[in-house]
Order: C-alpha cells, then structure tokens, then sequence
C-alpha cells in the first residue's frame, strides 16, 4: 500500500484523512510493514465504505485486511439508525457467522503426539468435510426453521451437546430476532443436507498444543497451561449463508436509488436499517448467525464422539465461541455518548474488554476470549478483549492471518501431496479431501499470523494471551 495517503498516528494505527464523500476518515491498524504489504485497494476500499449513510467515528481496517467484496476483509464498521444509518450485506460477507470456536481437551501434548494418526483417521472419519459435503442430519422445513430461530441452543435441545456449552457461546448461542421467514427456499435447501459439515477452503478442525503463555491472569481464567492441547473448530453458515448474501446483494444494488443511496461500489450494497429491505436482511443475516452456531454445535457433538472413542472420558468443555462476518446491535460511547449502533465485522472478531455485561460469569472480570486462527502447520493464538478494545475499534480485534496471495496462485506454487509430507515432517498429520484444497491453503499463502496477532497487540485492540501449534489438522 502507498503509505504517502496516509497519516500516521502511531506506531500500530494510520489514517486515512476524510475527503470528497468520505463522512469519516479511515483507521489501518499495522506496523509498517503490514500497512505496507497491504494491497491498495484496502485503502480504497475503507474510503468507500466511509461515504455510506450513518458511518460513525471512523472506518476500520485490522491488522490482517486485505481486499475483499465492498469492504476489505478484516473491515469493522459502525451506523447509527438515528442518523440514516444501513445495514450492508457486502459489509457482513458471504460466510455469514464464519467463527471460530475452542474446546479443551485434558489432554497434554504427549498423550496426543503418541496417537495422532489414529485420532486424525478418527475425526476425519465423523466429520464430513470438502466442497459440497454432506451430514447424515436431514432436516425437515418444520426443523430447519427451528434450526434458524434456535442456532447452538436449538442444536443442544436436539441432543447435540450440553447446555454449559452455551455460556461459551456469543449471545447464549442464539441470535434474537432471526427470521426464517425471510431466508429463500433455495437458500434452505442448500443447507437441508449440510448441517453438521466442515465445508471447503479455509476451514478446519484442528488439535493444537499450547506453546507459550503471555498474560498468565487471563490464561488461567481460559484454563490454559503451555503444553495442554485444545480443539479448534472454524467453520461458518456454508451454503445457506452464501446464498443469503448473495440474493439480498442483488436487492439492496437495485433499491439502492430509491433509498437515495449513492454507491461509490456496486459492491457496497446496503439498505437503511429502518427500511423494509434492511429489517428483512438483518433477520435473514440472524437466522444464518443462528445457523452457524447450530453447525459448530453439531461438529463439536460429532468430534466429542469421536474423541470418546480414544479418550474415555475426555468430555471436551467450550472454552468459547466466536463469530466473524456479522452486523451486530451493540452499545458504543462514540463523542461521549452511549450510542446504539449496528456494528459490521467483516472478517474481525469482537472483543469485548473486562466488565462488559454480555460476557458470561468467570470471563467478564478478565474479558472476552479472541481466538485467531492460523492455517495448516502455523501458530493460532488466543487473546483477550482488553480495556482499550472499545476505545479503538468498537471492541473488534483481527481474526486471522488474512490471504497474501490467492487460492489460484497458491496451487501454481505449492502441490498438496508435498506440502502434506513437508508438515508430516514435522510432525503435523493432515487429512484433507482434497490435495488442492491443501495447494490452495498453503501456509505460504498467507501473512505472518504472528505479526498479526503482535500488532493487534501493541494496537490496543486486544492483549495476547496464548500461542498454539497444531498436532492434527482436519482441512474443509
């Protein structure tokens, strides 16, 4: 990116001044050097989303950005209602609810190394994964409906899980307000099959071993100790909330002029949030939320089972659940006041800091978890909202690495079959159903997650408490 655009405001934050339509300057958050990595069209990007109908404070770009439909990936975003503020389905995504959720094992590191290959046959056999998968779970239109309304707390009603788990889980595991009514029949019927399954490109199941301890307080609180060994799970809405995404953008391009809506981007497609349009996407975006949940709810089911199988007793606690790709309802102090404003986290995390209410008993005295997850043989991190995380970027923290080259290029680059030896080298067992779903994740193909995860750090948007590496990964 040309930094001669931007002004630094310090070392981890630069601004992207307002001008022409701009309503709001822009914020990048990064050191140099990933400001630097960072393609142009982030800035040109965040400026976009700067013009819309009541954008408050400032756009944001977290450390990971990179481009992306309408907003940049790892673009955060906040409208007032009051003040002609919309709802953007360009500015959620098309993996709505996509997230990350963690679960402890009991398990040390050399318990897990001495069995991976079975553990790793093992999970790879229970849980469906791959472009196009499907889950033995069928759904009637009477269940899928439930399924929308419910999410995590639907799917531990049905039998998939306890209801502990969802004191762990972002809103109780439900997100209210959700309207299945709104959601299309096709978009239905993609998921009819899918409940219950991995899906495709970046996302996995993963045993990870605690390596390093930086903050031992909220360490403790998480029940983390180097060299214990957690279950990631990352996986989202799948077909379901593609299809959302991609029919309501097509709406909001078209009633965008009757809104009085000028798009400096076709691909900024928004809707007021007191307008018809905008209240049925924001209850179809909840119901796929909802769906979401209920999907990692199953997983977590299906791999508690198959973990049974080798560890008797091993029951698998949440640690957390977290969500990327959502417009939220949340209470911000913005100029002083205490505002209520639909946030957008387009590839972030929310990370709210010790004391909010939202967060559950023995978490809000040290703040929410933020769980960062890496890609096939790099380091996941988890962090720890923190009491500057409002103040910078509406409580929002990065959520990943974020691409540095595309999929294409990556499988013109690396072939699966070596990049699985390479990590099984290492000591790190891949199963995969596809070799070029493996190309296509390389680690190679991403940025220094470790980079990332420092300068969301030093930024202030969320304090570090952990690093992880894998053991098992288990790639959609």
């Amino acid at each position: 990116m040309d930094r001669g655009r931007l002004r630094r405001i310090d070392e981890y934050a630069w601004e992207l001044p307002k001008k022409g339509p701009m309503r709001v300057p822009g914020v990048i958050y990064g050191d140099r050097d990933l400001v630097d990595a960072m393609d142009d069209k982030v800035a040109e990007q965040l400026g976009n989303v700067a013009t819309l109908p009541g954008i408050v404070e400032a756009a944001y770009a977290m450390p990971d950005a990179h481009w992306g439909y309408g907003f940049p990936i790892g673009g955060v975003a906040a409208f007032d209602a009051d003040e002609g503020g919309v709802v953007s389905a360009g500015g959620v995504g098309f993996d709505i609810s996509c997230g990350v959720r963690a679960l402890h094992t009991g398990l040390r590191r050399e318990e897990v190394v001495a069995r991976r290959e079975a553990i790793a046959d093992a999970l790879f056999l229970a849980i469906p994964a791959g472009m196009g998968a499907t889950g033995e779970l069928r759904l009637t239109n009477r269940e899928m409906d439930a399924m929308l309304l419910g999410g995590a707390r639907w799917a531990v009603e049905a039998g998939y899980g306890r209801s502990g788990d969802l004191e762990r889980i972002e809103e109780g595991g439900q997100a209210l307000g959700a309207e299945p009514g709104a959601v299309s029949n096709k978009a239905k019927t993609r998921q009819r099959k899918a409940m219950g399954t991995l899906g495709s490109g970046n996302h996995y199941l993963e045993l990870q071993h605690v390596t390093a301890i930086h903050d031992e307080a909220a360490a403790r609180a998480f029940g983390l100790a180097r060299g214990d060994v957690v279950i990631s799970i990352h996986c989202g809405s799948r077909g379901l909330g593609h299809q959302i995404g991609t029919e309501f953008l097509k709406e909001m391009v078209v009633a965008a002029g009757r809104h009085g809506i000028t798009l400096p981007d076709r691909e900024l497609a928004c809707a007021p949030i007191r307008s018809e349009l905008g209240a049925r996407y924001l209850g179809a975006m909840r119901a796929a939320i909802n769906c979401a949940l209920a999907n990692r709810q199953i997983l977590t089911h299906l791999t508690r089972e198959a973990f049974a199988e080798l560890f008797p007793g091993a029951g698998l606690p949440l640690l957390y659940d977290v969500s990327h790709n959502t417009c939220k309802v949340e209470r911000h102090t913005v100029d002083g006041v205490r505002r209520e404003l639909h946030v957008h986290r387009k590839g972030a995390t929310r990370a709210f800091g010790p004391g909010h209410p939202a967060l559950p008993s023995g978490l809000r005295e040290v703040g929410q978890p933020v769980l960062i997850g890496g890609t096939m043989g790099t380091a996941s991190y988890v962090l720890v909202g923190a009491d500057t995380s409002e103040e910078r970027s509406f409580a929002s923290a990065c959520h990943g690495a974020g691409r540095a080259m595309s999929r294409s290029q990556a499988s013109k680059q690396w072939t699966g079959r070596a990049l699985v030896d390479e990590l099984a080298q290492r000591g790190i067992e891949i199963r995969a159903p596809s070799l070029r779903g493996v190309a296509e994740e390389a680690p190679g193909a991403y940025k220094d997650v470790s980079a990332v995860v420092e300068a969301a750090d030093r930024a202030g948007l969320a304090r570090l408490v952990a690093r992880l590496e894998p053991i098992v990964t288990i790639k959609g």
